[in-house]
């Protein structure tokens, strides 16, 4: 049976954090262990990406626009546009915060994903591939970000003990 505590990042060793400063910065890259350089880069990954997704749901808090966005989800069909609307910025505000601390990782980002596939259905597919230049609103945004979230999902996936 797989083991179902949550993952916690575990603690990066500090004799191996701080190469000798005499190395140039990638000597000091490569002398780090390839598993300490895989839970930074992991880290990072994960704040990046909870830190892009508190931008998008506190920006459209801050304009006024949750109530718009309820308007136009019951524009398309949706009953209780206004409630998913405050659902969905509130999960990408407070949601945000628990995928940078760690907390339920793959959890946030399915329900992430499934938000942003949604927005891919209901507006970004219609416009295209591309956000800017070649096209405008498309989806290429929102499939990188999902993907991301996909991948940070599996990396927090409670692992196989032996005896399972």
């Amino acid at each position: 049976m797989p083991d179902a505590r949550v993952h916690h990042d575990p603690p990066i060793a500090t004799a191996t954090v701080a190469p000798p400063a005499t190395l140039s910065m990638p000597q000091r890259l490569r002398a780090w262990r390839a598993p300490d350089r895989a839970r930074v880069g992991w880290l990072t990954l994960r704040l990046v990406v909870a830190g892009v997704i508190a931008a998008h749901g506190w920006a459209r808090w801050w304009a006024g626009g949750v109530v718009p966005f309820g308007a136009w989800l019951e524009g398309q069909g949706w009953p209780a546009g206004l409630a998913i609307a405050i659902g969905i910025t509130a999960f990408e505000i407070l949601g945000s915060i628990a995928l940078a601390a760690g907390l339920c990782v793959p959890q946030c980002c399915l329900l992430f994903a499934s938000i942003y596939a949604m927005g891919i259905v209901l507006v970004h597919a219609k416009a295209g591939w591309f956000v800017v230049g070649l096209g405008r609103n498309g989806a290429e945004y929102s499939v990188l970000l999902i993907a991301c979230l996909l991948t940070i999902a599996l990396q927090h996936l409670p692992q196989q003990t032996e005896s399972s």
